[in-house]
């Protein structure tokens, strides 16, 4: 191997150094969810060789695709056991699981394989994951584990990343100073540092959206996709592209490598579910990710990272990207023209702004 080459484990304990009196439970664990996400990636490789088509009965939900199962039982089984952890929080489980061996300082929540629809027709899919403090009276045994652990404010994060299973495995992750992307070098069997400091432009000409559902959505956003379709005629005085892949991880991943928004927002389907993406095992993870790599995170009232969750599988509105665009969308929820809004305590009451450097001392 080049002596050039840094890999995950280097990296993560060089940042480990960085902070006197580092325990190395940090670094540890995050090797471990490598480890698991390419166990991961060699499932989704291997596709329906292992019978990962079909469904099958969910606590979650009613119905899951086998695949999804199959990864987050992967998850749980190489994390749980660490010591590294007192509970996780997964997508496909109605309730956290708890460390089987001794309480370690983390909470680990996570969906172990999103966009898993994409599956069948061998499209992009990944892992997200946020790492979270876990607290004191947990630590110290006089409380049990439990759901309101985790029912922290994105600000809080520790580390946050995705993996992208596509031509390449690559894993992206932040411990709030920057964004740093990996590859899998499946010779050495190691993620590779490939891309350092991913920096998402300021602007940007390119969107994706689910434009089927423009007619649920509500005026502001209706109002920007159609300034960004009218083009170089229209009011933005250039033109767009537009593109939808269905999964957030790919979509994510492309807006940190060549720029772009993703929208996601509220619509008037069912107004007692007001977002569509989880906020502690999606939004936030992405959110913190985005805005270290310069770009910003909102539910077009707020930011996604001071949004207080109420419970463990909240889901948000979620829109996200170059910094100015997303700026653009929250001013037109905000102008009184924009036709109706909505109840934004449900979101917290602060405005987009430019983060600070994030403290990530372990």
């Amino acid at each position: 191997m080049p002596d050039g080459l840094k890999t995950l484990t280097r990296y993560t304990i060089e940042e480990e150094h960085r902070h006197p009196g580092s325990s190395g439970e940090f670094s540890a664990l995050v090797n471990v969810v490598a480890t698991a996400t390419k166990i991961i990636a060699n499932q989704v490789t291997r596709g329906a060789i292992i019978g990962s088509r079909g469904v099958v009965e969910n606590e979650q939900v009613s119905v899951s695709r086998r695949l999804d199962v199959l990864t987050d039982e992967i998850m749980v089984g190489q994390t749980q056991w660490t010591g590294h952890l007192s509970g996780l929080l997964s997508e496909q489980r109605l309730t956290p699981v708890p460390a089987t061996q001794r309480r370690g300082k983390y909470l680990l929540a996570y969906d172990a394989l999103d966009g898993s629809s994409n599956i069948d027709v061998n499209l992009p899919v990944g892992s997200i994951f946020s790492i979270l403090r876990a607290p004191p009276e947990v630590l110290d045994g006089t409380a049990e584990p439990a759901d309101t652990d985790f029912l922290q404010p994105g600000v809080r994060q520790v580390c946050a990343g995705f993996t992208l299973y596509g031509p390449a495995t690559m894993l992206v992750l932040t411990t709030g100073s920057g964004v740093d992307g990996f590859t899998l070098d499946r010779e050495i069997g190691a993620f590779v540092l490939t891309h350092p400091g991913m920096r998402i432009p300021d602007d940007t000409a390119g969107f994706a959206i689910n434009a089927a559902n423009e007619r649920f959505w509500e005026r502001p956003v209706r109002r920007y996709v159609h300034e960004c379709l009218e083009g170089v005629d229209g009011p933005r005085g250039r033109d767009f592209n537009m593109r939808w892949v269905a999964s957030l991880v790919a979509d994510t991943f492309h807006i940190l490598t060549r720029g772009g928004m993703y929208l996601y927002p509220r619509d008037t389907r069912n107004p007692a579910r007001p977002g569509r993406v989880s906020l502690l095992y999606g939004a936030n993870p992405i959110a913190f990710i985005v805005e270290q790599a310069g770009g910003a995170a909102t539910t077009g009232h707020d930011r996604v990272m001071l949004v207080p969750p109420a419970e463990v599988h909240q889901r948000v509105p979620f829109i996200f990207g170059s910094r100015n665009e997303v700026l653009r969308v929250e001013r037109y929820h905000r102008e009184p023209d924009a036709g109706p809004s909505f109840d934004s305590s449900l979101f917290g009451t602060r405005s987009l702004l430019r983060p600070a450097k994030h403290d990530q001392r372990k």
